[in-house]
C-alpha cells in the first residue's frame, strides 16, 4: 500500500496535459472510463461524465487493481 507521502506527491502533479485513453471501440459521446500513463507507472483514472474528478493510483495499487479484476474480483454477482 502506498504511504502518505507517495499519495500526496502523485496528487501533487500537474496531468493537464496528460493524454486520457479509453477502451478501443468506445465512442467519444458514450459513457466509458478513461486512463492516463502517469510517471513511474502510476495511473490516472476518471469517468466521461465527471472528467474533473479523478483518482490517481501508484503503480503498486493499479497492479493490484489490475491483477484483483482478471481473478474477478470485482464481478457483480
Amino acid at each position: 500500500m502506498a504511504d502518505a507521502h507517495e499519495k500526496d506527491a502523485l496528487y501533487a502533479l500537474d496531468i493537464s496535459g496528460v493524454e486520457w485513453i479509453s477502451a478501443p471501440g468506445t465512442e467519444e459521446h458514450e459513457e466509458r472510463v478513461e486512463i492516463a500513463h502517469l510517471p513511474d507507472g502510476a495511473v490516472a483514472m476518471r469517468s466521461s461524465l465527471d472528467p474533473q474528478t479523478v483518482l490517481r493510483y501508484t503503480e503498486a495499487e493499479w497492479t493490484a487493481f489490475v491483477l484483483g479484476a482478471r481473478d474477478g474480483e470485482f464481478d457483480l454477482r
